[in-house]
């Protein structure tokens, strides 16, 4: 339970600060508020005061009212709760922005009829014979029919446009007008793709490779849309709290594409701090791809909003999604993860199964007697079922853990394959109690929603979008551990926990102001929060009313 009041520490940390430093005036001022600053006492304070992007006060009204002056903006926070700003360790942003001013989005959709409704609206907006595409973030469980919809369905709702819908990595619907279009012959099927298993009519699946394959020939974005979809995906996940995120790259996104991102940055544009890794898109020639693409990136090259943090999450096709690599397979992945440790660079790899994670572990810790990787900040993405003896290894290495909240939208498929060893997916509270350094996140947007109140609430309650309860007490975390794995957790996996994810004085100014409280808000409500007013390095990036234009002189940033 975070502490009510301000403690001695905070307070003598307040008081310490340099007499001249103290008599400058503050740019933003935060009162009246419930600030959980996340710090080491689990302080709760009144106030915060921000300077040049940063912290210099923490404490009640008066101690902050002290940085106040003539030119110091005030928000009366009205009692609200006030956050770390947000930080998801695994979402692969940078590529869903691209293309977020023309998909069409089924997140949060309770039906099908809902679901159609978007489309038709979609249609209506879109030029005529415009594809209309549903790149993924949603599943059949969060509709009130629990199934997909049928390829009748969405030839009903766009008769005149091509649509193409995924299913996360498993599953394709696409119209006649789709088919037509990628010059696939009737009754037949794109490459690599086969009849759904389960017979519903229009859909197809395949593995990740071959779906993403199918992806890339869909017509891409334009740059005016690369730009116009990063600016709206950015400013929405800033209604959502989140101030950073680390991407791991991923399939489908060239290095050309990083192009609108890099724009942004060099505008000073950008509302969120990004860590962006590189992804390998060369299947078998992995080593000389990430050779000629970091020659010119050290690891951490750029600054507070935007960097480079190392490799992920395809280090080599051999490995990815592999169960059973060969001998070949885990010497190439050797040698290239040896290069990546003797230039220090972070590495993320993305493993579902905790029954072959051995062959991953086992190759880091005979790397590790070579070279050590302890303090490179490596980390593991997905891995839910992570057993105790797995979580030791990955402490003793230094290992990190990116846990994301697949179980809510797979949930309940885990319970009805896996049974009672469901209900330890994720391990979150093993992870707590071995010291795993875990971040929480979403993987969004092909296989989940970005909205990091849904994954808190997940978090919390252990329920799938269907609504069955799922972990169990033993794996369920509080929820000031929920929140630390989502802000000074996250931040771990970019070296930037002494620099954010707490508010306290000297770090950077990110935080939200929440429209409830976290803290005492019905669990079945967390997932429905969100901010009235997103700060990141003291700019205001997000307001609502009562904190937009109309309600104060705080405005939005452009």
């Amino acid at each position: 339970m975070l502490r009510t009041l301000l403690t001695a520490a905070a307070t003598a940390a307040l008081l310490l600060l340099p007499p001249a430093t103290q008599a400058q005036p503050a740019d933003l001022i935060v009162t009246n508020a419930k600030i959980a600053t996340l710090d080491a006492a689990a302080t709760t304070a009144q106030a915060l005061a921000v300077r040049e992007g940063r912290i210099v006060a923490v404490g009640n009204a008066a101690q902050v009212r002290a940085f106040s002056g003539p030119i110091t903006r005030t928000v009366d926070a009205g009692g609200r709760t006030v956050i770390p700003g947000l930080i998801d360790s695994h979402m692969h942003a940078v590529r869903a922005a691209l293309s977020y001013s023309t998909e069409v989005n089924w997140i949060g959709a309770g039906s099908i009829g809902e679901a159609m409704d978007r489309i038709r609206a979609a249609a209506a907006r879109a030029r005529p014979g415009g594809w209309l595409i549903v790149a993924g973030g949603w599943t059949e469980q969060q509709f009130a029919e629990r199934r997909r919809p049928t390829a009748a369905e969405l030839q009903e709702a766009a008769p005149n446009h091509p649509v193409y819908v995924q299913l996360f990595y498993e599953a394709v619907a696409m119209t006649p007008k789709a088919l037509e279009a990628l010059g696939v012959p009737a009754g037949t099927l794109p490459a690599g793709m086969k009849p759904a298993a389960d017979g519903a009519p229009g859909w197809m699946t395949g593995d990740i490779v071959g779906i993403s394959a199918l992806f890339d020939k869909l017509p891409k974005p334009t740059y005016d849309d690369n730009l116009a979809g990063t600016r709206a995906f950015f400013r929405e996940l800033n209604r959502l709290g989140i101030t950073g995120l680390v991407d791991p790259g991923g399939f489908s996104i060239a290095p050309s594409q990083y192009a609108a991102l890099f724009e942004l940055w060099r505008e000073k544009a950008l509302t969120l701090r990004v860590a962006y890794s590189v992804f390998a898109q060369k299947p078998g020639a992995e080593l000389q791809e990430f050779r000629e693409l970091t020659q010119m990136l050290p690891m951490g090259f750029g600054d507070d909003m935007l960097k480079f943090n190392g490799l992920g999450e395809r280090v080599t096709l051999a490995m990815y999604n592999n169960n059973f690599p060969d001998a070949a397979a885990k010497e190439k992945f050797h040698e290239l993860i040896k290069w990546a440790a003797m230039r220090k660079l972070a590495v993320t790899i993305h493993w579902q199964e905790n029954g072959s994670v051995e062959h991953l572990l086992g190759l880091y810790e005979k790397l590790n007697a070579e070279v050590p990787i302890k303090d490179l900040r490596w980390s593991i993405a997905h891995l839910d079922d992570a057993s105790p003896e797995t979580l030791a290894r990955m402490k003793a290495l230094g290992i990190g853990w990116t846990m994301q909240d697949a179980m809510y939208f797979q949930g309940d498929r885990a319970l009805a394959t896996r049974g009672d060893a469901a209900r330890r997916m994720p391990p979150i509270g093993s992870a707590l109690r071995t010291g795993v350094n875990v971040g929480a996140g979403t993987d969004a947007h092909r296989v989940a929603s970005y909205n990091p109140f849904v994954a808190l609430q997940w978090m919390l309650d252990g329920r799938t979008v269907s609504g069955k309860a799922m972990r169990g007490a033993d794996e369920t975390p509080t929820r000031e551990q929920a929140l630390r794995l989502y802000t000074v957790g996250s931040a771990w996996f970019s070296f930037d926990e002494a620099r954010r994810g707490t508010l306290e004085v000297g770090k950077l100014a990110d935080f939200a102001i929440l429209d409830q409280d976290f803290f005492s808000v019905p669990l079945e409500r967390i997932g429905r929060t969100v901010s009235l007013m997103t700060v990141v390095g003291g700019r205001v990036v997000y307001a609502a009313r009562p904190f937009d234009a109309a309600g104060t002189s705080v405005a939005a940033a452009p």
